[in-house]
């Protein structure tokens, strides 16, 4: 699909702003040229985010052992962002020339950025395993056919239960199949703790916009669509959009007896208090409901993964999640840093993360993962997951709640008609314009 390329984008002024400034990076004496890697000089900057750092150290080490021996002139710095500071963090240095020569993005961040003029085009020919790269990856590192980022991992959404409390309440322990199986239970465990008015059989928050926009793609529907004319328009007025969330809501309504205004920031935290038996998920948050730190270790044998089932006997399709790597666009160590990411995404590079039950960025390496007890789930709702829109005004339409607002609304007793038509009218406000 190919979409117009902006000539302004108006995020905190960021292309102004990179157009203005001089050479990024920390590596502002530059990275001599040569073919001789042996003899090249420079410095590369990388940012990655604490998930390298805390769950793949060892990888980490590894690649910059790897690159360090092939370039011993050039300077390797490596550090660490969290998700809440890094996108300020990185306008900030964009700004003002002072950007990492590589830099991890979330996957809905990638858009943002490649609009903005911020990301420098990639050749996907020079890195392995490229021709089996998830799509749902490479579409968010794709504008107008060029390449400006590297899947780097994948993740998606999975059912996480107690299989104690399934076994308690239906003498199973296993999870179904298909969504009339699973309701059946829920209902026989949701009988089983009636005496506890906090209890959820299912915690599926109210503005739990990912798991609601699942349901819109299992009907069918979208949240927004490109037309002819070369403009997206929202999509959430359409009948099968409406479907899926009319469906979202009822499983809402019968099933979460939490706040129904509270987001899904804490619901592994409410797996670990046993107020849940199912919730619709990361992969990872199974882990920290049973964590020392902040879960209830006493949960880790109970506590299973499996693929949510959804309606018409198909399972749910699941947001795409995962991140890449970038190369920022004055970087004046490109062809370092994209050496770099080479490495770090390499067919070796990559089965360290599928070792640690981490989805690696190809379905070759995915393949075996699939059958795997621990990752099973997560990798077979890979192939066919959804992604956001990726419209140069997508990030406005996050930040201003739009679908966040519309739940909130049906919840409180707004139509879904008359919801979804707002929705769709604040959509077409926003999505066409550079956020």
């Amino acid at each position: 699909m190919k979409r117009r390329l902006l000539a302004a984008i108006g995020v905190t002024g960021l292309l102004a702003q990179l157009a203005g400034c001089g050479s990024a990076g920390s590596a502002k004496a530059g990275a001599a040229a040569t073919a001789d890697p042996a003899r090249a000089t420079g410095t590369v900057t990388v940012w990655l985010m604490p998930e390298a750092r805390n769950n793949w150290p060892d990888l980490v080490r590894s690649v910059n052992d790897e690159f360090t021996a092939k370039y011993p002139k050039v300077s390797l710095k490596v550090g660490y962002q969290t998700w809440k500071d890094k996108t300020g963090n990185l306008d900030a240095a964009l700004g003002s020339g002072n950007a990492p020569d590589v830099v991890e993005l979330g996957n809905t961040e990638t858009m943002k950025y490649i609009l903005a003029g911020a990301l420098a085009p990639v050749d996907k020919a020079g890195f392995d395993n490229s021709d089996s790269w998830i799509r749902g990856l490479v579409n968010t590192c794709t504008y107008q056919d060029k390449l400006f980022c590297v899947p780097y991992y994948a993740g998606a959404r999975v059912g996480i239960y107690n299989s104690a409390m399934f076994q308690e309440a239906t003498g199973s322990a296993g999870f179904p199949g298909t969504e009339d199986g699973l309701r059946s239970a829920l209902d026989r465990i949701q009988a089983k703790h009636r005496g506890d008015k906090g209890f959820s059989a299912l915690y599926l928050p109210g503005p739990y916009w990912y798991a609601a926009m699942s349901y819109v793609y299992a009907y069918g529907g979208a949240i927004a669509r490109f037309d002819n004319s070369g403009n997206w328009h929202g999509s959430l007025h359409d009948a099968r959009s409406q479907q899926g969330i009319q469906h979202f809501v009822d499983l809402v309504r019968t099933y979460n007896h939490g706040d129904l205004t509270v987001d899904e920031a804490d619901q592994s935290g409410v797996l670990a208090r046993q107020k849940a038996a199912v919730l619709y998920g990361n992969a990872w948050e199974a882990a920290a409901a049973s964590a020392p730190a902040a879960g209830d270790p006493k949960l880790a044998g109970s506590l299973r993964q499996a693929v949510m089932p959804g309606p018409n006997g198909k399972p749910l399709p699941s947001f795409i999640g995962g991140s890449d790597l970038a190369v920022t666009a004055k970087s004046p160590s490109a062809k370092l840093a994209e050496d770099w990411i080479r490495m770090f995404t390499s067919t070796r590079s990559e089965q360290m993360l599928a070792d640690k039950d981490t989805l690696p960025n190809n379905l070759v390496q995915l393949e075996p993962l699939k059958t795997k007890a621990a990752t099973a789930a997560a990798a077979n709702a890979v192939p066919d997951a959804w992604f956001t829109p990726p419209a140069p005004g997508w990030a406005a339409v996050e930040k201003q709640n739009v679908l966040v607002r519309m739940l909130d609304g049906i919840l409180g007793g707004k139509s879904v008609d008359a919801a979804t038509r707002e929705a769709d009218a604040a959509i077409d406000n926003l999505i066409n314009k550079p956020a």
